[in-house]
């Protein structure tokens, strides 16, 4: 499967460089590389050689289908052009630690808000930049993790419950970005606003809750009229993985869903302290060598501790300081206010 980290803070910028490049274990060098902890221990089957297989099914793909970031700036607001900050997108189906161009801008480029993927192309989709998330519409970047099950074959369903806005948006032939469309589509509906400007709002964060479990359940719903359609000798097709991640720029909305009884989803953790260790200007940071580092590693314990209040969402730890992260449990949805608070609540989806 892909592989994706998301960073926010209200008042601590992340260097791309730092937390995407920099660690042992960064989203740069999940291309074959994993690291899983907790998954064994808290997603045990009665089976446990079933576990095992299932963690490598859901965990062990070469990601190596493309690359994308994208990060918040505030240009266009200080030029009076809107309100709050907007995303800068930069895909390649280069590998990033080789690419000059990702390693300019990660070396030169922060933002209290970044979303970055590896991409491990499923199926026959084409290897190509539009296929590369993170999606944009607006102020807002959804990425996925994962497969809609059936995608064949519930395509045309899905496009026929879209906005006709969103249609028209889709740019590349992924199951990820024609579910993102249909996130769009359900959460244009929950305010007032028409046309491109929809998007240019903040939606409350129960809303894009809402507008996701939305989409989730017309998957859902467009698959069992598939099988029905079918009849009773149609093969059963997989069951979905949806790990997604939604901004605006200043809050968070992350999921870690699969719609099937026991199997559980691919894997996704959450720390609210590996942003200290993942930034130079702290002490602990994975490159010791750095000059900044050196400096910092005379600072006061109460310096340690003044990085800002920030959540990171990631498919995998990108510190190896296991008590930094935790995993997130099947079928839970997390939101990240503007304060930083993380709230948890279920994914509020039958299947």
């Amino acid at each position: 499967m892909c592989r994706w980290f998301a960073y926010i803070s209200a008042t601590e910028p992340a260097l791309l460089e730092d937390v995407l490049v920099v660690p042992a274990h960064s989203l740069a060098k999940q291309v074959h590389d994993h690291y899983l902890p907790y998954l064994e221990h808290y997603e045990p089957d009665e089976d446990k050689s079933a576990t095992k297989r299932e963690i490598t099914e859901r965990n062990r793909f070469f990601n190596a289908d493309g690359f994308g970031v994208a990060w918040y700036t505030s240009t266009r607001e200080e030029y009076g052009e809107c309100e709050g900050s907007r995303p800068i997108a930069c895909r390649l189906v280069r590998q990033p630690l080789t690419d000059p161009l990702f390693g300019s801008i990660a070396a030169n480029t922060a933002s209290t808000a970044l979303f970055a993927h590896v991409r491990a192309a499923s199926g026959s989709t084409a290897i190509t930049e539009a296929n590369c998330h993170p999606f944009q519409f607006g102020r807002y970047l959804f990425m996925h993790n994962g497969i809609v099950g059936g995608y064949t074959l519930i395509r045309r369903g899905m496009i026929n419950a879209m906005s006709p806005d969103a249609l028209k948006h889709i740019m590349g032939t992924t199951d990820s970005e024609h579910l993102a469309m249909l996130f769009f589509t359900y959460l244009a509906r929950r305010v007032d606003v028409h046309g491109p400007q929809v998007f240019e709002v903040q939606h409350p964060l129960d809303d894009v809750k809402a507008a996701l479990e939305e989409a989730i359940t017309t998957v859902i719903r467009l698959q069992r009229e598939a099988l029905a359609e079918g009849g009773a000798g149609a093969p059963a097709f997989e069951p979905s993985s949806l790990n997604v991640a939604i901004t605006d720029g200043s809050r968070l909305l992350a999921v870690r869903f699969r719609d099937h009884p026991t199997e559980h989803p691919p894997s996704l953790y959450i720390s609210t302290t590996a942003g200290a260790t993942l930034n130079r200007k702290y002490p602990g940071h994975p490159d010791a060598d750095h000059p900044r580092n050196q400096a910092a590693a005379g600072k006061e314990e109460a310096e340690k501790a003044a990085h800002g209040k920030h959540v990171v969402i990631a498919s995998e730890p990108t510190t190896y300081k296991k008590e930094e992260w935790e995993l997130i449990r099947k079928n839970e949805c997390i939101m990240v206010g503007e304060d930083m608070k993380v709230v948890r609540e279920p994914v509020n989806v039958a299947f």
